[in-house]
């Protein structure tokens, strides 16, 4: 069983956070707080690495003046995860000259970040191994002033260059169906004001490849020029898998809400949600989030598609479409009445609607792939598929 991390914390001996990650969105941001009330404040770091707090599972080891600190929220393989800590400091140490404590942390936090990105893929370790992230990572780290060692680089390795044989892939892999599985994973943030006007909006990606070949295959992948993934130089030292943009966000949806606050106890509200995308197209799971006063008493409405409700519990009409198809505008109406009290004297703040959803065969961002071709000595045919999936990340619009 892997590690599937959900995150992971570097904090100094007094439990400030110097650097952490988060690779999955099942736990909340206050996790490194309640590692530092159950845990370090109870001075129960010596006993046992391995605390389960809240559902949640800490696997902590210290190293120098460093804590690591591993949270996951399910089950996971114990040895895997330390064994992933302790490979971690090491490839670490072979960039910093070999110290590895909060001050080597302070001076290389940009580079940890970077290398933070590659060992590990939505809290799954990958390649581990200095001499192959060298290759195409090539800054050098910050030393200690307190370090004689030199900064380790990467040396010529007479096996590869030999018999191409490399310690990342095991020999003599054969499938009977050869296939390559290409994902361009996209997730759209929007903050629109009421009048319509775009106040913040970005992408980000990620280019995910699972490959079922034989033998040790070439790929090449061609993408279109829609997108500056990053700069030139970095481009020749390391393939990209990750990327964000700012300018010339296709939106999917489009949200036009009306509320009228028919004195201090009625309340009408009108919401219609356009999408955007090809007629052909439909996005899975989309669900609306209305806010409405808390004071809220009952609510009546209708809804041209779906299925609508109020939650009491997060102050919010949900309004949930299974299947919306490209290029509608289904409507939601609704009348809300109010509890009037003599206490309630602050005026309702409008928080904004809120958007989930996701959109197969669809780029927020407008990357394509133009090809994506393999290579192989056998001369085996290949079949390769290419998917687009664009989701909400932060879709918010104002009231």
């Amino acid at each position: 069983m892997p590690v599937a991390a959900s995150a992971i914390y570097f904090l100094n001996l007094r439990g400030d956070v110097l650097i952490n990650r988060l690779y999955r969105d099942d736990v909340g941001g206050n996790m490194v707080d309640a590692f530092r009330m159950h845990i370090m404040q109870t001075k129960e770091l010596g006993t046992c690495p391995v605390r389960q707090i809240g559902g949640c599972s800490f696997f902590y080891m210290r190293i120098s003046n460093v804590y690591i600190v591993i949270v996951v929220s399910s089950n996971a393989n114990v040895a895997c995860a330390f064994k992933f800590v302790v490979e971690a400091v090491a490839l670490f140490k072979s960039y910093f000259g070999g110290a590895f404590d909060e001050d080597a942390i302070r001076n290389n936090f940009v580079l940890i970040y970077e290398l933070l990105d590659e060992i590990m893929d939505f809290g799954y370790p990958q390649n581990l191994s200095p001499e192959i992230l060298k290759l195409y990572i090539t800054q050098e780290g910050v030393r200690s002033p307190f370090s004689s060692k030199p900064l380790d680089k990467p040396v010529p390795n007479a096996t590869l260059q030999v018999t191409g044989a490399v310690g990342w892939r095991r020999e003599g892999l054969a499938y009977k169906k050869n296939e390559v599985f290409l994902d361009i994973v996209e997730s759209v943030n929007l903050l629109m004001s009421s009048k319509g006007s775009v106040l913040r909006c970005d992408v980000t990606g990620k280019i995910l490849m699972k490959c079922f070949l034989s033998g040790m295959p070439d790929l090449k992948l061609g993408l279109n020029d829609k997108i500056g993934l990053e700069k030139e130089s970095q481009l020749k030292n390391r393939p990209t898998k990750r990327y964000r943009i700012t300018e010339g966000v296709n939106l999917p949806f489009r949200v036009l809400p009306t509320i009228k606050e028919l004195g201090r106890t009625r309340m009408e509200v009108n919401v219609k949600v356009k999408s955007v995308f090809g007629a052909k197209m439909f996005a899975l799971g989309v669900v609306i989030k209305i806010p409405v006063p808390k004071q809220t008493a009952k609510t009546s409405f209708q809804v041209t598609s779906g299925r609508a409700k109020y939650n009491a519990s997060i102050d919010c009409l949900v309004w949930k479409i299974r299947k919306f198809p490209g290029q509608t505008e289904p409507t939601l109406s609704a009348e809300i009445e109010l509890i009037s009290t003599i206490a309630e004297k602050k005026s309702w703040t409008r928080p904004p609607i809120q958007m989930e959803f996701q959109v197969p065969m669809f780029t927020a961002s407008g990357l394509r792939v133009r090809f994506l071709k393999v290579w192989e000595k056998s001369g085996y045919n290949t079949v390769e598929w290419v998917r687009y999936i664009t989701k909400a990340g932060s879709y918010e619009v104002r009231c």
